[in-house]
Order: structure tokens, then C-alpha cells, then sequence
């Protein structure tokens, strides 16, 4: 008997055929490499194409820089809320495979009518006036937005899915899987920023030297070579099973909570309504114990009299099990967590917007004829990444184990906070560069002058490195925290929140730089982010945002002492039907 349990998968999984997943068949590493070549083509195939898009859109469509910048920009927030619809769909309904499967067909869809719009006749501009101006029709235009926002909505439906699905092959309740699925979320990072290096320096030159047509063809090809490296793992992957409509969940406990605002809690919690088979309510999820925080939440699962009078007929609107509350109290003491990560993310964002500005200040000459783009620099934070991650998965890791005696090496906010402490010291390093650029500046009087500050520009180096050593710690803390703490039956969904803290930062980045423009430049002054940067304080604005870090680490102290981490019944579930 105890051979025939080994045997199996105990955290609920099957094959694709829907059948208990055996250990040494399906899952594990074994299954990776797909799931990782699926997510580095998938990334290269999206910076490839979104990378230069704001110059496409002003060279081929002839937008103004400003409309260019906005479309692009809505664009993007949009790629970052489709996410929360397939991650959704996965949980509710299709399961992440087919999910996956799915959106990867729209997604490649969007990129071939997208690269057909710079090679075929009717579709591409016609109406050039010589050189590179063009003047589309609208119907031409209107069709790239529609390749654009299909592969906003392919992205979305894959982007919450995959790290997710990568972790569901590993057995939780096998310790060395267990200690791999930690490793995996740190190579799944390191190939994301394999795409993207690819991406930003290869297709962004191809785009502006060989044509459109290759630059946005090779995205397309490429994501063609991801769809068939996902499929070709079919027969080795693990299945969680869809658990129904996760909102539905909750609203039903904050509902019964509401209708039962009267009732008291008793003091044996074994009182509360909870099944009695070893499975839970909610398929594909173990039992979750319970736990002491946001008590009024309880009452959702006190048996009442009435309750009792119904006998098993009882509305789940009325009535949920300690498992459905539970589930609702793991999301909400997510939230704090999450709402830490998006000053990281808004630290994040400056590598696309004040470090370029800065950098168009300093000297980007290398040798007599060739120059470095400021733009890429950010070369410099996939670097990083690329160094960190083995670094942190083969050294750091076993050196913390020693110490701390964890598998892991940090426990999951540990790793996370390491990163928001690094992250100020990123914002440090810009602001002492701008400083001393400022310092140059008032020596040789450069105010109004429109050369190059005499320093060169690699001196922005330190600062993206470590941008990238931040994020190693914390945006990949953060994927492997939120599918370990999300319950196991909105894990996508959960994923999805995760990558929102994005949007959100850029979007608080664009509220901090209206907010410093306003008050600085009160009573005629220039402020700190003037056109001129040289008349400027632009370290001003790194020391506001060093601060802002430093405060959010000190909230992020509070609320890591404050979480409880979910603890399930330890039971092995039932194999039931395919996902």
C-alpha cells in the first residue's frame, strides 16, 4: 500500500488524460525545460515587438510623440489587466493548460496580423511621401490596433498562468520537490530576462536597420517556436483542477458574514461547518486550518439553528465552510504585502523614463564614431539579472541554509524585504550620480549649454545593476510567494494580483512626477524636472523616491511581522476528473 502511494502525485494533480499523475512520468524538472523555452520565446517575442513600438508608431502610422507615447502606454496597462480575466478563466473554469493553450492561439494571431501590416499590400501604408513619412489610412491603422490589443489580451490570458503552472509541477508534499519548486521560480525569472536581452538589443537593431517587416516577423516566428515547444510537453505535465468561480467564493462568505452580523462565534472552532471527508468543498483544494484573524469573517461558517433545521440543504450564501473563509482571509492578508510592492515597482519604472533623461545628459561616445544609446542601458539591469540568479540560487542560498536552517535559505518575505532595502540603495546611487553631474555642470557652466556633460555615461552602470539585484530578490520572492500563499484554487488569480503592483507603480511614478512638477515650480520656479535637467534638481526627486523606499520598507516590517502564513490540513486529496 505504501508503494502504491508513492507512487502517485499527493497534492491533487493528474495527467492530461485526467488520471492520478504518477511521480516518475509526469512533472518535475522533467517537464520544465518546455514550460521555461515556452516563456523565454513568449518574452522575446514581446519586448521584440513592444520594446520599439512607440517608434513604430511614429515612423509608420505618423503619430506625434505624444500620441505615440499614450498609445503605447494604454497599450501596455491594458497587457497588465488581462492578466486578472485569464487568470479568472483558469481558476474558474479551463484550468491553466487549456488556458495557456488558448491564448497562446490569439497571441500569435495578434503578432502575424501585426507583422502583416508591415509587409502586405493594403495593409501596410501606401501613401509615403518619399523617405520613411507615411501617411496610413485609418482602416490600416485601425488594424494594427487590433493585431495590437489581440495580443494584449493573448499576453494577459498567459502571463498569470505559466510561473503558476510551472510550480503545479512539483509536489508539495514531497520535500525534494518541494525545495525545487523555490529553484524554479528563480530560473523562470532568469529566462524571462533572456527574451528580453535578446529582444532589446538583436530585434530592436533589426527593427532599425533591416525593416519592419523582419523586426515584427522574427517576434511572430519565434512565438510560433513557443506554442510547439508547450505542446511538446503534453504527455509530462502535472494538472491542478479548476475549483469554480473563485468571486463567487468570497461573496458568498462576505455574505453569509453580513447575514449573520448578530451571531457570536463560538469559542471551539471545531464548532465551525467544515466537511468530513478528507477532501474540501472547493475541488482540487486541500482543507485549510483555521486561523485567528478578521474573526468576523468566522460567522460565515457558525451553524446556526436554522441552519441545523435544514439539514443538509443549507445555501452556501448562508453557510461556508472554515476552507471557503479561509480562502477569503489568505487573499485579504495578501493585500498589505501586495500594496508594499508597488513603490518597489514605481523605483522599477524609472529605468524607462528618469534614467534615460539623465543619461541624454551625460557623454555616450565610445571611441570616435559610435555612441550608446541611453535607452540601451537598461542592457545593464537584464545583465544583472541574468548574474544574480544563479548566483543567489547556487550561492547565496546554501550560505543562508547553514545559518538559518531553512531549505529556502530566507523565508519568502525575508527574500522580499532584502529586496526593498537594495532597492533604495538604487535610487541612492542615481542620486549621487546626479549630484556630481550637477556639480560638473556648475563648474564648466553648462546651464544652458546643449553638450554633454563631460562624464561619460557608463557611470549610470551601478545604478541598473542594482535595479537588477533588487529584483531578484523581490519580484521573484514575489511570484514564488504569492502561488505558495494564494489558496491552491486561485493561485492564477493570485498571480494576476501580483502583476498588477506593475501598472500600479508606473502609474504612481506619472502621479509623483505631476505632484514634484506642481509644487516646485510654484511662484515661477523651475522645479526639480525641468526641460533643461541642468537648471534642474533631478536628485531631488531620487532622494524623494530613496525615502519613499525606505518608509515603505519600515510598513513592510510591520506587515511581515504582523502575516500569518496559510497552513493546510495535511491530507492527501482525491484524485478526481480531468481539468
Amino acid at each position: 500500500m505504501e508503494e502504491l502511494e508513492g507512487k502517485y502525485t499527493k497534492d491533487g494533480t493528474t495527467d492530461i488524460s485526467g488520471k492520478a499523475a504518477i511521480k516518475k512520468n509526469t512533472g518535475n524538472w522533467r517537464a520544465c525545460p518546455y514550460i521555461l523555452a515556452n516563456e523565454c520565446c513568449e518574452r522575446l517575442a514581446y519586448y521584440g515587438m513592444s520594446t520599439n513600438l512607440v517608434n513604430y508608431m511614429k515612423d509608420r502610422l505618423h503619430m506625434a510623440n505624444t500620441t505615440a507615447a499614450n498609445n503605447v502606454t494604454y497599450w501596455s496597462g491594458t497587457c497588465y489587466i488581462m492578466p486578472l480575466l485569464g487568470a479568472f478563466v483558469a481558476d474558474a473554469y479551463w484550468g491553466r493548460y487549456r488556458t495557456i493553450a488558448t491564448f497562446m492561439i490569439i497571441y500569435i494571431f495578434g503578432l502575424a496580423l501585426l507583422s502583416m501590416t508591415t509587409c502586405i499590400n493594403g495593409l501596410k501604408p501606401s501613401s509615403c511621401n518619399g523617405g520613411d513619412v507615411c501617411h496610413p489610412k485609418q482602416v490600416q491603422s485601425a488594424v494594427v490596433f487590433v493585431a495590437l490589443y489581440l495580443i494584449a489580451l493573448g499576453t494577459g490570458g498567459i502571463k498569470p498562468c505559466v510561473s503558476s503552472f510551472g510550480a503545479d509541477q512539483f509536489d508539495e508534499s514531497d520535500q525534494s520537490e518541494k525545495k525545487s519548486k523555490s529553484s524554479f521560480f528563480n530560473w523562470f525569472y532568469f529566462t524571462i530576462n533572456i527574451g528580453a536581452l535578446i529582444a532589446s538589443s538583436v530585434l530592436v537593431w533589426i527593427q532599425m536597420n533591416v525593416g519592419w517587416g523582419w523586426g515584427f516577423g522574427i517576434p511572430a516566428i519565434v512565438m510560433a517556436i513557443a506554442v510547439i515547444s508547450f505542446f511538446s510537453g503534453t504527455r509530462l505535465y502535472r494538472h491542478q483542477m479548476p475549483g469554480g468561480s473563485p468571486l463567487t467564493r468570497m461573496a458568498q462568505v462576505i455574505v453569509s458574514a453580513i447575514r449573520k452580523t448578530h451571531v457570536e462565534v463560538p469559542a471551539d472552532k471545531s464548532l465551525l461547518h467544515e466537511i468530513n471527508d478528507n477532501g474540501s468543498a472547493i475541488q482540487g483544494s486541500p482543507k485549510l486550518e483555521h486561523t485567528d484573524e478578521f474573526r468576523c469573517l468566522d460567522k460565515a461558517a457558525v451553524v446556526t439553528q436554522r441552519d441545523q433545521s435544514k439539514g443538509g440543504r443549507v445555501s452556501p450564501w448562508r453557510l461556508c465552510t472554515v476552507t471557503q473563509v479561509e480562502e477569503l482571509k489568505s487573499v485579504v492578508r495578501l493585500l498589505p504585502i501586495w500594496a508594499t510592492g508597488i513603490i518597489f515597482s514605481t523605483v522599477y519604472s524609472q529605468m524607462s523614463t528618469m534614467f534615460v533623461l539623465q543619461g541624454n545628459t551625460l557623454d555616450p561616445h565610445m571611441g570616435p564614431s559610435f555612441k550608446i544609446p541611453s535607452a540601451s542601458l537598461s542592457l545593464f539591469d537584464t545583465v544583472s539579472v541574468i548574474f544574480w540568479v544563479p548566483v543567489y540560487d547556487k550561492i547565496i542560498v546554501p550560505l543562508a541554509r547553514r545559518f538559518t536552517g531553512r531549505e529556502r535559505g530566507f523565508t519568502q518575505l525575508t527574500r522580499m524585504g532584502i529586496g526593498l532595502v537594495i532597492s533604495v540603495f538604487s535610487m541612492l546611487a542615481a542620486g549621487i550620480l546626479e549630484f556630481v553631474r550637477l556639480r560638473i555642470v556648475a563648474r564648466d557652466k553648462l546651464y544652458d549649454s546643449k553638450d554633454y556633460v563631460s562624464m561619460t555615461i557608463l557611470w549610470q552602470i551601478p545604478q541598473y545593476f542594482i535595479v537588477g539585484a533588487a529584483e531578484v530578490f523581490t519580484f521573484v520572492g514575489q511570484l514564488e510567494f504569492f502561488y505558495d500563499q494564494a489558496p491552491d484554487a486561485m493561485r492564477s488569480m493570485c498571480s494576476a494580483l501580483s502583476l498588477t503592483t506593475n501598472a500600479l507603480g508606473n502609474y504612481l511614478s506619472s502621479l509623483l512626477v505631476t505632484l514634484v512638477i506642481a509644487i516646485t515650480t510654484m511662484n515661477g520656479r523651475l522645479g526639480w524636472i525641468p526641460d533643461n535637467l541642468n537648471r534642474g534638481h533631478l536628485d531631488y526627486f531620487y532622494w524623494l523616491l530613496a525615502i519613499l523606499s525606505l518608509v515603505n520598507f519600515g510598513v513592510y516590517l510591520l506587515i511581515a511581522k504582523w502575516y500569518t502564513y496559510k497552513k493546510t490540513v495535511q491530507t492527501s486529496l482525491p484524485h478526481e476528473a480531468a481539468p
